[in-house]
């Protein structure tokens, strides 16, 4: 049953032909047999996901209509709050701070049928770097080779939803770590756009984090197929009390007039971009083409210098004030990324903060009018195939190789736009992607180009470990 889609299961499920413990079961099997090879999953929910799946087997026999995600188990990204456990952030010191309440995403997921089997791995604290490696749980191993990195920071959960550990993840990004992984382990995953769905902040006390984690940071599902995140799509948006940055926009938007226009932009900020990269979105481009979409390669992105700039300087921004104390969190080596990130872009003053405010808001202006042009955009997610574990952190020449190969996604999110990451093939045994961006709230006309593309090439997964 672990092989089965997210959608295949609730329907079973639903229909009675399998018992949602039956799944359970057997995703837990599948766990115990693989995670000890790529250690995606950290804390194992074991006895809570029985007894969510008993609860929803007696539902079930007393007639009542279960949800859309019935029984499917999912990932949860260590910091995301799941009750009764702790979102550790892969440190030894918030190891003992047990959640009181889910998260609101994963209320809804829940919500829906869903159950969340358990924790997956992420780097510390979020900031040790693009590598899925925790002080709390080690070094997550991509299931396609283990020389290579399954990305981050929610390569956990790529890395579980790509070997039958659960059918779908939960895991967030600000700048590509949700399609990192995904492309990396050869599965799919949606970047909402900002507001979109309802979530809780990554607050490590009382008070509320500045703008750009406000802003930039999105939770997202990953799954194997297209129609998978569709329905997780579906379960996940709305808005909550408790997130004032959440909107009531509508699922699906109108139909566009005439076949809807695709930017194609292969290498952004023309930085370069691996032949195995650009071949992945030619492929892509000629699919869209071949279903009828009007596909036109462009020159560039919008004003591509300045927004790669604006975001690392935001970024940047925000952390200077903590970082004494979060250098500290992180430890020896642990601090290296964003260390090198904090040389390469200097901090801004009072003054420069307010100019750079200013400056996001006109480089949002830009995009909207450019996807107002082409309702979507294709690109690469990651400008080089997967990378060795940790070469982000090793110096200051491979970190500013590592952030510039995931420019696309740090833009994409820097202009609050929805994406969606699938996969496009294999190339020397490794998986390849590239992600569609599309106008703010219309993330349905990303999820049904990318149904377009997973029909022309197909699923890559689940897969058995390979060393």
């Amino acid at each position: 049953m672990w092989k089965l889609s997210a959608g295949a299961l609730a329907a079973a499920v639903r229909g009675g032909e399998v018992s949602a413990l039956d799944v359970v079961d057997a995703h837990l099997a599948r766990i115990d047999a693989v995670n000890p090879r790529v250690n995606a999953v950290t804390q194992l929910f074991a006895e809570r996901a029985r007894e969510d799946a008993r609860r929803l087997d007696r539902r079930r026999a007393a007639g009542e209509r279960l949800g859309p995600l019935a029984g499917v188990p999912f990932s949860v990204k260590e910091c995301i709050r799941v009750e009764g456990f702790a979102a550790t952030f892969g440190l030894r010191r918030f190891a003992g701070m047990t959640a009181g309440a889910d998260a609101i995403p994963v209320a809804r997921l829940r919500a829906a049928g869903a159950v969340p089997i358990g924790h997956s791995n992420m780097p510390s604290l979020i900031l040790s770097g693009m590598h899925t490696r925790s002080e709390l749980y080690g070094d997550t191993l991509n299931p396609w080779d283990a020389a290579r990195t399954p990305g981050g920071t929610s390569g956990g959960d790529g890395a579980a939803v790509a070997t039958g550990m659960a059918a779908l993840g939960l895991g967030d990004d600000s700048g590509g770590s949700i399609r990192i992984p995904a492309s990396f382990c050869g599965v799919a995953a949606l970047n909402p756009t900002a507001g979109r769905f309802a979530a809780d902040q990554r607050m490590l006390g009382p008070d509320d984090p500045g703008p750009a984690s406000q802003v930039l940071v999105a939770d997202g599902p990953l799954a194997r197929t297209v129609a998978d995140l569709r329905l997780a799509y579906e379960c996940l948006a709305g808005p909550d009390p408790r997130d004032p940055r959440a909107v009531p926009a509508p699922l699906y938007g109108p139909p566009l007039d005439g076949p809807p226009r695709v930017a194609v932009v292969a290498d952004p900020g023309g930085r370069g971009v691996h032949p195995t990269v650009r071949r992945a979105v030619e492929r892509a481009a000629g699919a869209l083409s071949d279903a009828g979409y009007d596909v036109r390669e462009v020159p560039d992105v919008p004003r591509f210098d300045e927004a790669f700039d604006a975001y690392h300087r935001l970024t940047v921004a925000e952390f200077t004030p903590a970082w004494p104390v979060v250098r500290h969190l992180l430890g020896e080596g642990g601090d290296r990324f964003i260390d090198f990130a904090m040389r390469a872009t200097p901090p801004v003053d009072a003054a420069g903060l307010i100019a750079l405010m200013g400056t996001w808001m006109n480089i949002r202006r830009s995009w909207a009018e450019f996807l107002d042009e082409y309702p979507l955009l294709l690109g690469p997610v990651f400008t080089e195939p997967p990378v060795e574990p940790g070469l982000e952190s090793r110096d200051q020449e491979s970190r500013d190789r590592v952030t510039t190969a995931m420019r696309l996604c740090s833009l994409t999110s820097f202009v609050g736009a929805p994406a969606v990451a699938v996969p496009t093939g294999l190339t020397d045994g490794l998986p390849t992607g590239v992600q569609l961006v599309g106008r703010p709230f219309r993330e349905d006309l990303c999820l049904t180009a990318a149904q377009h593309l997973e029909t022309r090439f197909g699923t890559l997964t689940p897969v058995d470990p390979r060393p």
